[in-house]
C-alpha cells in the first residue's frame, strides 16, 4: 500500500472496505447477509420507519433487494447469532462479541449503578423484582412485564416507567440482554439466558478489548484517523486509541499513511491503513444510504472523504427543513452525489420521493443511476408506484429518468405523516441545537422525547470538543439522567 494517498484513493479504499466495490449478488441469502454484516462489524438501530428501518438499509445498499425476514431470523430468533448492545450506539453485534464490551458495561455500572443517591440505588426493590421475574420466567416482552408490574401489590410507585428504567439500566450493565424482538418490541432476558456461556465466562480485559475494537474499526474503514477509529465504537479515550494503533502497527496489521487534504492545524493528520485493505482502480457503485450507515455515520469523516455535509432534520420544525424529514445520501460511482427524502406510502402502495437534491457540482449526470435505485427500492418495499414531488433541484432530472413515475406536490415545510411507531417532533417550539437528533437510540432518550437525541451534526456525532478533522473528541454516553429522567423506547 502507498505511504501517501490522494483523497480519491482514500475514498476508494473506504468504499471497498465497506463492500461497495463488489457486484451485488443475484440473490442475497443468509450467507450474503452474514458476510456483509461481518464487513461492517455492526448494524446501528434506529426507530424511524418512514421508508425502512435503519438496520435494514445498509444491507439493501450493498446487496440490493433482499428478503428482510431472512435478516429478522438472524437478529430476532431465539438464540440468534446477534444481540443488541451499546456498541456504536444501540446496535446489533455478534453475540460472540458481548464480552468485548464488558469494559463499557463496567463503566456504565460505575457511573450509574454505584451512586448512593442515584436512581439505581433508590430503586433496589424493583430492580431485584425485575431480576427475579426474568430468572423465574425467562425472556419477556415489556407488555408481559408491565402486566405483572400492574397486578403486583407493590404500591403506586411501581409504575411501568420505573420497571422499564430498571430493565434499561440492567441492559447497560450487562446483566440483561435483548433476546430478540417481536415487531420492534424488545424481549428482555437475563444475560445468562441469552449470551452463550463460553462468552459470558470469558471476559476480555479493557486494553485487549480496545485493541481488538480498534483493529476491527480499521478493517471496516480501510483507512482512518484516530477520530475515525474512536468513533466507530464510541471509545472516549484518545491515549488508548493511539496505543492500540501503535500495537497494531507493530503487529503488521496497520501501516501509517498520509492522506492529502486531511490536515490538523496545517499539518497532515495522522492516519492508518489496514494492511489487508485494497485500493481498487475504480469503484462504480450506486446506492441509497441510511444516515446511520458506517460509510457516513461519522459526519466529520463523511465531510473529509466525500465533501458531504449532513444533518438529520427529523426534529427541525417542518418549515425550517432544508432537504426534508429524513433525507438519504445517494452514492453513485465513488462519491455522494445527492440526497433523497423517501416515504413508503403503504396505503397507496407508492414510494414517495418527497424531495431530491444534487450536491453542488455533482449528480446532474447521475439521474439514470438514481432512478434505477429508486425502482429497486420500490421493489424491495413491495410498492407498485413511484411518485416524485417538485421540491429539490434533482426532481425534474428524476422525472425525465423515470417516465413512469407520477408527480405530487409537497410544499417545503409540509409536515410528514409518520408511521404509527416512529418519533414525531418535540413538543417544544424552535429548532434543536446543532447536532441533536443524530444517532438516536430507540431504547434511551431525552426527557419528553420519544427517542434518544445523541450528539452529532455536521462535524460528527458523539465527539464534541475538537474542531479539527481527525482529532478524537469525547463520545457521549447514552442519554441517561439521574435520578429519574431515563426515557425508554415506545413498546
Amino acid at each position: 500500500m502507498k505511504e501517501t494517498l490522494s483523497i480519491a484513493e482514500a475514498r476508494r479504499i473506504a468504499l471497498a472496505a465497506q463492500g461497495f466495490s463488489r457486484e451485488r449478488p443475484a440473490a442475497a441469502a443468509t450467507r450474503q447477509l452474514n458476510l456483509a454484516i461481518q464487513r461492517m462489524q455492526t448494524l446501528q438501530i434506529d426507530s424511524v420507519n418512514v421508508f425502512a428501518r435503519s438496520h435494514y438499509m445498509p444491507l439493501f445498499s450493498r446487496l440490493g433487494a433482499y428478503d428482510t425476514t431472512a435478516l429478522d431470523r438472524l437478529l430476532f430468533a431465539r438464540r440468534a447469532p446477534y444481540v443488541e448492545y451499546w456498541a456504536h450506539v444501540a446496535a446489533f453485534i455478534p453475540a460472540s462479541d458481548w464480552s468485548l464490551f464488558r469494559f463499557r458495561m463496567d463503566q456504565m455500572r460505575a457511573k450509574y449503578g454505584t451512586k448512593p443517591d442515584g436512581w439505581f440505588a433508590g430503586h433496589r426493590e424493583i430492580v431485584d423484582w425485575v431480576r427475579a421475574e426474568l430468572a423465574e420466567r425467562g425472556p419477556l416482552r415489556p407488555a408481559q412485564i408491565e402486566h405483572d408490574a400492574k397486578t403486583a401489590r407493590r404500591g403506586p410507585w411501581w409504575d411501568w416507567d420505573v420497571v422499564k428504567h430498571a430493565l434499561e439500566y440492567l441492559w447497560l450493565f450487562g446483566e440483561v440482554a435483548i433476546a430478540g424482538r417481536r415487531g420492534f418490541e424488545r424481549r428482555y432476558g437475563l444475560a445468562a439466558d441469552v449470551i452463550p456461556a463460553d462468552v459470558l465466562d470469558s471476559p476480555v480485559p479493557r486494553d485487549e478489548a480496545v485493541r481488538e475494537l480498534v483493529r476491527r474499526a480499521a478493517q471496516a474503514y480501510g483507512v482512518a484517523t484516530a477520530a475515525d477509529l474512536a468513533d466507530y465504537w464510541r471509545i472516549a479515550d484518545r491515549p488508548a486509541i493511539l496505543a492500540a494503533a501503535r500495537d497494531l502497527v507493530d503487529a503488521g496489521e496497520l501501516a501509517p499513511v498520509t492522506v492529502r487534504e486531511w490536515t490538523t492545524n496545517g499539518r497532515p493528520t495522522p492516519a492508518w491503513v489496514h494492511t489487508a485493505a485494497t485500493l481498487p482502480r475504480r469503484v462504480d457503485a450506486a446506492a441509497i444510504l441510511t444516515p446511520f450507515d458506517p460509510l457516513v455515520w461519522f459526519r466529520d469523516r463523511a465531510e473529509r472523504l466525500f465533501d458531504f455535509e449532513y444533518r438529520i432534520e427529523i426534529y427541525t420544525p417542518a418549515h425550517r427543513r432544508r432537504f426534508g424529514y429524513y433525507s438519504l445520501p445517494v452514492l453513485v460511482g465513488d462519491t455522494i452525489v445527492g440526497r433523497v427524502d423517501l416515504k413508503a406510502d403503504r396505503a397507496s402502495s407508492t414510494l414517495l420521493v418527497q424531495s431530491a437534491w444534487w450536491e453542488p457540482g455533482k449528480g446532474t449526470d447521475a439521474a439514470a443511476r438514481l432512478a434505477d435505485e429508486l425502482r429497486l427500492a420500490a421493489q424491495w418495499q413491495q410498492l407498485e408506484t413511484i411518485s416524485i414531488s417538485r421540491w429539490g433541484d434533482a426532481t425534474d432530472d428524476l422525472v425525465r429518468a423515470l417516465p413512469e413515475a407520477l408527480r405530487h406536490d409537497l410544499k417545503r415545510g409540509e409536515p410528514v405523516e409518520l408511521a404509527a411507531d416512529e418519533p414525531g417532533e418535540p413538543a417544544k417550539s424552535g429548532e434543536l441545537e446543532p447536532g441533536s437528533g443524530e444517532s438516536r437510540d430507540p431504547g434511551l432518550g431525552e426527557p419528553g422525547e420519544p427517542g434518544a437525541s445523541q450528539p452529532g451534526g455536521s462535524r460528527g456525532p458523539g465527539v464534541p470538543g475538537a474542531s479539527e478533522p481527525g482529532e478524537p473528541r469525547e463520545p457521549r454516553e447514552p442519554a441517561l439522567r439521574e435520578p429519574h429522567e431515563l426515557v425508554t423506547e415506545p413498546a
